[in-house]
């Protein structure tokens, strides 16, 4: 019979092992997704696809449908006017969000709540902040 000791050894050896295998598997399917998005066999608009007025060489769609600087004006104006309307319920949501995500809980909840008064630039940024940012190991 082997002692405690070396069960414990044995169990913390393979808690190291599946956590390195899901890693490798993660970062291997991110590769190929990489790889795949590099090749231009998974087209993606604005990352290896960019439309001019005549199409693409890749997706060549019916028509291309562009804002007009109105458009964008309005939306621009809109999300200012979101963000003060929200102002002091966003940072309470922010808040909550950021706890949520320090002490691992499950974010679901508060960012279902948060987009109530936050825009997605505002979470993100919330998020990040706590966070940090994805960066692949190469």
């Amino acid at each position: 019979m082997q002692n405690s000791t070396e069960l414990q050894k044995e169990a913390v050896f393979l808690e190291l092992w599946k956590q390195w295998y899901q890693r490798s598997k993660i970062q291997e399917e991110s590769m190929h997704y990489e790889w795949l998005k590099h090749t231009g066999e998974y087209p993606i608009i604005g990352v290896n696809t960019f439309l001019g007025k005549d199409g693409s060489p890749t997706v060549l769609p019916g028509e291309v449908i562009r804002s007009t600087e109105d458009e964008k004006q309005a939306q621009i104006s809109s999300l200012h006017n979101f963000q003060k309307a929200n102002e002091g319920k966003s940072e309470e949501a922010l808040k909550k969000l950021q706890h949520a995500a320090i002490n691992q809980q499950n974010l679901f909840e508060v960012m279902m709540d948060a987009v109530k008064y936050c825009s997605l630039g505002q979470i993100t940024n919330a998020l990040f902040e706590v966070g940090g940012k994805y960066r692949r190991n190469m």
